[in-house]
């Protein structure tokens, strides 16, 4: 009796509870399954891709950072490059400068020292000229006291005397 009333009620409505309960429970039994055997191996699928991806986002940050760090340690060491450049052409143009200086000090010092000798040179060769006149000078006034004294000269004699020996003395040179 019970059966019949309920079925009369099931009918009555219109919708077979009966049906809806046992695909219910194969809906469930098929979504244990797809769990056990789709969803968590795609679930797995999708939790190496997300590694993958995270791993490669941060392998890309990594060589970002890396690359900026290069570029600045590149950078220091241009910029260091060129400080020494600098630093090299100006220690050259000091060298340079002083090596000038030096060669003309030097230049002035061997003028000078050149000038000295062949002033001193030229004093020698002075005083040895005017040694030689002297010498001259006597020897020709020996000469002249002896002539002198041989006979007694006029004026006129005298100077004759004086030409001749000149003459005779530079024949001699």
């Amino acid at each position: 009796m019970y059966g019949l009333t309920d079925n009369l009620i099931v009918q009555a409505s219109g919708f077979p509870f009966g049906d809806a309960i046992i695909q219910l429970f194969f809906f469930i039994i098929l979504l244990a399954l797809l769990r056990k055997f789709a969803w968590g191996p795609l679930m797995n699928m999708m939790k190496e891709r997300e590694d993958y991806i995270s791993g490669e986002i941060e392998t890309a940050e990594k060589s970002r950072e890396e690359a900026a760090r290069l570029q600045r340690e590149a950078s220091e060491e241009l910029k260091q490059t060129r400080q020494d450049a600098q630093k090299i052409i100006e220690d050259a143009r000091q060298t340079a400068t002083k090596q000038e200086k030096d060669i003309i000090a030097s230049a002035r010092n061997e003028s000078d020292r050149m000038k000295e000798s062949a002033r001193q040179e030229i004093e020698q060769e002075k005083e040895k000229a005017v040694q030689q006149l002297k010498d001259q000078v006597a020897s020709m006034s020996v000469m002249i006291a002896s002539k002198v004294i041989e006979k007694e000269l006029s004026e006129e004699d005298q100077k004759q005397l004086i030409e001749q020996y000149v003459n005779e003395q530079g024949e001699e040179r």
